[in-house]
């Protein structure tokens, strides 16, 4: 019967969760094609630096060191996880105890040193969060749900490491009172006589020992299952996300086929548009309006935020007290993603709900409020680029809907008629270095 339960259970959780990565790519795959399969070693070594080796963490070093402990305990743990696995299938007892003899005692110890480092670094976050309140923590657009969602996996952390330590704590101290031997290990072999020392019966520590076990694997299929509906989703498509980043200058902002090429005949006299091949089609929409204008790219981008508010912190627009906020325009495209995408599911692909990004999620307010300086960009810890969208909705604004802040027409006029920002003639432009 245990081992029914395990797999039936296993089996639901990994197919629910498949189901919902499923829906997430199609999701994804709403946006524009984009080319990302360029320069592979230089890809590698970003997914490598950046995602695998926490790299850009390191620029704010108390929360990147309460961040790894976190990250290592999560990447280490899965160890464990294999032979609950196969314990949970084969109906064993830490199935490679045996075999693996003395490093099995090291590794399992390992785990729970960095279970208690986790521990820690849990209680430092939600402390950061609730009480200390830190400013980037605390903005409007985290109120609600977004709030609640961050407590909660912080708080799902904490039960899943006193699982841990319930389950190897009852098992060292069944292991003493059946035959006064002991795992040896580092911290269990310590707190498992501290918790466990006083119970006399053997049967009670083995339900105290399964209580663990199934509260863990319950805590681990629990918590994978609630990964796409949260913001922690990032632990997947970090990966990715890194890897497909954009490799140019930051400050090389990516242009138009369809408006580079008109631009290119306007300034050659000597073209003949008949006769000037383009292998590009002409652009259904000049930017975007909604996500299925942006490029999956972008939508990833959206799907790997982790909400950590590092680019409201440094933009400058938000420190002025202007509506912009890089991390709501990560957050918004991610919810809109979402509506569409289970819009689309229920009444066929080609369906619209009538709704779009622009407008029913993010301002004209908060477009213009954007100085491109690229600081979001950079300080993004997992390469996301707020920029690009940002830059593609402005663009719908100003070329498809002529929609353009009165501060910005005598400049862009200006340059239609004189090539330059300036209300000067192109022969007049050097007229101040002239004597008087």
């Amino acid at each position: 019967m245990h081992q029914l339960i395990f797999g039936v259970l296993a089996l639901l959780s990994t197919g629910f969760f498949a189901f919902n990565l499923y829906k997430i790519a199609q999701n994804i795959h709403l946006g524009l094609p984009l080319n990302r399969s360029d320069q592979k070693a230089k890809r590698w070594k970003t997914m490598l630096l950046v995602a695998l080796g926490q790299k850009k963490m390191f620029n704010r070093p108390i929360a990147a060191l309460l961040h790894l402990t976190i990250y290592a305990a999560f990447v280490i743990t899965q160890i464990e996880l294999i032979e609950i696995f196969i314990d949970g299938l084969s109906g064993s007892h830490r199935y490679f105890q045996h075999s693996l003899g003395a490093f099995y005692t090291f590794t399992i110890s390992f785990i729970e040193i960095l279970s208690i480092l986790a521990f820690i670094g849990t209680l430092a976050f939600l402390a950061r969060r609730n009480m200390l309140k830190l400013p980037r923590l605390n903005m409007k657009e985290l109120a609600g749900w977004p709030t609640k969602d961050a407590n909660l996996i912080l708080i799902m952390e904490i039960v899943l490491i006193a699982c841990i330590f319930t389950m190897n704590g009852a098992d060292e101290a069944a292991l003493k009172l059946h035959s006064n031997l002991s795992n040896d290990f580092l911290i269990s072999k310590s707190i498992g006589p501290l918790l466990f020392g006083g119970i006399d019966n053997l049967n009670t520590l083995h339900i105290l020992e399964q209580v663990g076990w199934w509260g863990h694997i319950i805590m681990v299929f629990a918590f994978m299952n609630y990964l796409p509906y949260s913001k922690h989703l990032h632990i997947f498509f970090a990966f990715p996300n890194t890897y497909y980043s954009k490799l140019e200058p930051k400050g090389q902002i990516e242009n138009m086929p369809s408006v580079t090429n008109e631009v290119k005949l306007m300034l050659d006299p000597n073209a003949d548009p008949y006769s000037t091949p383009t292998n590009d089609a002409p652009a259904a929409r000049f930017g975007a309006k909604d996500i299925t204008d942006l490029t999956w790219k972008s939508l990833m981008d959206a799907y790997s935020c982790t909400e950590c508010g590092r680019c409201t912190s440094v933009c400058p627009a938000n420190i002025t007290g202007k509506l912009l906020s890089p991390r709501k325009i990560m957050m918004d495209t991610r919810d809109r993603m979402a509506e569409l995408g289970n819009y689309k599911r229920k009444n066929g692909k080609e369906s619209q709900d009538g709704k779009s990004l622009l407008g029913d999620y993010i301002s004209k307010e908060e477009l213009w409020a954007c100085t491109t300086c690229n600081a979001c960009v950079q300080e993004c810890p997992i390469n996301i680029d707020p920029l690009s969208i940002i830059i593609d909705l402005r663009r719908f604004l100003v070329m498809e809907e002529a929609n353009i802040p009165s501060e910005l027409t005598g400049m862009l006029t200006n340059i239609e008629n004189n090539g330059a920002p300036w209300q000067f003639a192109s022969n007049e432009r050097m007229n101040w270095s002239k004597e008087e």
